[in-house]
């Protein structure tokens, strides 16, 4: 999943569980009944889970390119800092 099929997701999450919780609370006051109102919002929950969870096919539209190794070689790699030198930068 790529970075934006996450935001999808978080998105769909998001609006399906408002949109489940809305529905099961309006059903169980019309209904007055609070076994009904909770079935709903079980039921919002596992669509919610099965439309979210699975690695779809549509959350992965925009996959990152990686470096190949031999690309990677040629690129200098960033040098490690020590905390003991930060110390000494930072009291000037």
């Amino acid at each position: 999943m790529d970075w934006q099929g996450q935001k999808l997701v978080e998105q769909l999450m998001q609006i399906l569980l408002v949109i489940s919780g809305v529905v099961a609370v309006v059903v169980g006051y019309t209904t007055e009944s609070f076994r009904t109102m909770m079935l709903i919002y079980a039921g919002g929950v596992v669509l919610t889970t099965l439309v979210t969870v699975p690695n779809w096919p549509f959350y992965n539209l925009h996959p990152l390119k990686w470096l190949d190794p031999s690309e990677a070689e040629k690129h200098p790699k960033p040098e490690v800092v020590s905390v003991a030198s930060k110390k000494k930068f930072s009291k000037k």
